[in-house]
């Protein structure tokens, strides 16, 4: 069932792993609740309230088309989360670096290494 956001960012919303799921569906385009729900194996109320937490933070828009309302992504409001995530890439990268580093050590050491025949 879902929960009130109990902050108004886009870090509480993708917090739910329904509502992540919700938005992984409407990358692909835009789709009415009643979709969404049978997707996701939830009741059309269920769906409506994680939609109601998505649009309220900017992570999702509706549009009327006739008598639906059709549900779409609105991914630049995951930019605060882009711009977190995004200050670990060099964390992240000077790890690899590290590793690799320590690989070729690693390769590089045992190629020196004598063999059985090499200490008479």
């Amino acid at each position: 069932m879902a929960r009130a956001a109990t902050t108004s960012d886009a870090f509480n919303a993708i917090a739910e792993p329904q509502r992540r799921e919700i938005l992984l569906l409407l990358r692909s385009g835009e789709r009415p609740v009643t979709d969404l729900a049978r997707d996701l194996g939830m009741t059309q109320p269920q769906a409506s309230k994680h939609l109601r937490v998505l649009r309220e933070v900017g992570l999702v828009r509706v549009r009327e088309a006739g008598k639906r309302r059709l549900y779409g992504l609105d991914a630049r409001g995951l930019r605060p989360v882009h711009e977190w995530v995004g200050g670990f890439e060099q964390f992240w990268s000077d790890s690899f670096d590290r590793l690799d580093e320590y690989v070729r050590d690693l390769k590089q050491a045992r190629q020196e290494e004598p063999t059985d025949g090499d200490d008479q």
